[in-house]
């Protein structure tokens, strides 16, 4: 590897949006600084709003970062990144064209001659296995098949560095786990039409099977959190220290500091976030683990869950926010407080978990406080998304609202008309 001409070079790249009625900006990013050098595969990994693919478009030209530098084999860019392609995680296929015509896009748009576009196009269609349906339209073709042709319509244009926004996430287990060994077996064998590639990843297990390191964000703001060499030979095979690498990057994204949301700089102190987690998704980890003997492996229960990284985490933080579980290393244990939780009856359970909503998630205490002291004991919702709205943008205000309300309503500490979009004091 040629460290010392990175093809593509970041440097203390930050990326604000402005909050709604012009009240302050959120961060997204801040001081991320990143390379990609030649024949390697990096890993973007993070929980789900850490900014990893506002990162990967940064990346490619495709918005501007509110301050930093982002350089093409050393040239600031001033515009679109010329040194790279995207594979997105939908299809974004022109349903007019056939399956060539989508292919040769992005050859039209670099003014290459029709002879040498259809040349170029037919062995990048034969590259991903689709050779005999060059003349088919998107909608006859599978989503496996579809995203077959955006890998394609990237391999054509031969980029210096592929850019890849979790593209096997929409596709079935059995067509990603077929499609991502594709990609492995291209790229070992030499025969990948880029130098590199660099994968924004929700599924941990993919970024040990094809990257040669991974880069965890942290969120709220996403910065490196830390960077990770996968020094495993290739072929990858999912032996122990696979399995040692999966558990260590579970271990970093679900330790105490990891976990931590950092506070947003504010006029005011800002409310702490809460998981985006059902009351009943955490009842179905506290019972798995009971079945378990109170302790089970994070990966372990990924897998008997069949759930991603994003949907596993914030389960965990839920229970471990309420104390009904510790994550210490790679693995949970329920605590005596989730066990009781677990084991009580309907009525028993929503007291525990009433007693725990007030103690622990601030949110809920604030609203509970403000209804008991207002007249009637009613407010309409709209004044605590206001309240949110001056440290979160509008829409991770209205969700942290939404679960604030749910965990409220479950807890019965108030109710919520729907209609009439008003929280109140139970009747």
């Amino acid at each position: 590897m040629d460290t010392n001409n990175p093809l593509i070079t970041a440097e203390h790249i930050i990326k604000k949006y402005p909050l709604s009625d012009k009240r302050g900006e959120f961060m997204v990013l801040d001081d991320i600084s990143v390379q990609v050098h030649p024949a390697e595969v990096v890993a973007l990994l993070g929980r789900s709003g850490c900014g990893k693919s506002t990162l990967l478009r940064i990346l490619a030209g495709l918005i501007a970062p509110s301050s930093g530098v982002v350089s093409d084999r050393g040239t600031p860019l001033s515009g679109t990144n010329p040194g790279v392609a995207m594979v997105f995680q939908s299809y974004a296929l022109f349903p007019w064209l056939t399956e060539q015509e989508n292919v040769e896009l992005g050859l039209v748009a670099l003014g290459v001659e029709r002879e040498e576009r259809q040349t170029r196009a037919l062995k990048a269609i034969d590259m991903v296995g689709l050779d005999g349906f060059e003349s088919a339209y998107p909608k006859e073709l599978s989503g496996g098949s579809k995203q077959r042709v955006g890998f394609a319509r990237a391999f054509v244009v031969q980029p210096q560095v592929l850019l890849m926004d979790e593209p096997f996430s929409g596709l079935d287990v059995l067509t990603a786990e077929n499609l991502r060994g594709e990609i492995a077996d291209l790229w070992e064998a030499g025969t990948f039409p880029a130098k590199s590639i660099l994968m924004v990843t929700h599924n941990i297990e993919e970024a040990v099977m094809l990257a040669d390191r991974a880069i965890i964000l942290t969120i709220n703001p996403g910065r490196v959190r830390v960077e990770i060499p996968i020094d495993l030979p290739r072929p990858r095979q999912r032996d122990a220290r696979f399995k040692l690498l999966v558990d260590e990057i579970y271990t970093i994204m679900t330790n105490p500091e990891a976990a931590a949301i950092p506070a947003i700089p504010a006029r005011e102190e800002a409310i702490p976030r809460l998981p985006d987690v059902h009351t009943g998704e955490v009842g179905g980890l506290l019972q798995m683990l009971l079945e378990a003997g109170g302790k089970l492996d994070i990966p372990l229960l990924a897998d008997h869950f069949q759930l991603e990284v994003d949907d596993l985490l914030p389960i965990l933080d839920a229970a471990t926010l309420l104390q009904f579980a510790e994550v210490q290393g790679g693995d949970v244990t329920i605590t005596p407080l989730g066990q009781q939780f677990a084991e009580s009856d309907i009525e028993a359970g929503k007291a525990v978990f009433r007693g725990q909503v007030l103690t622990n998630v601030p949110l809920v205490q604030r609203i509970h406080e403000a209804l008991s002291a207002a007249n009637k004991g009613a407010i309409r919702s709209s004044y605590f998304l206001e309240l949110l709205e001056a440290h979160y943008t509008e829409g991770e205000a209205e969700r942290l609202l939404d679960t604030a309300i749910a965990w409220g309503r479950y807890a019965e500490l108030y109710e919520y008309d729907d209609r009439d979009e008003v929280i109140h004091l139970p009747r």
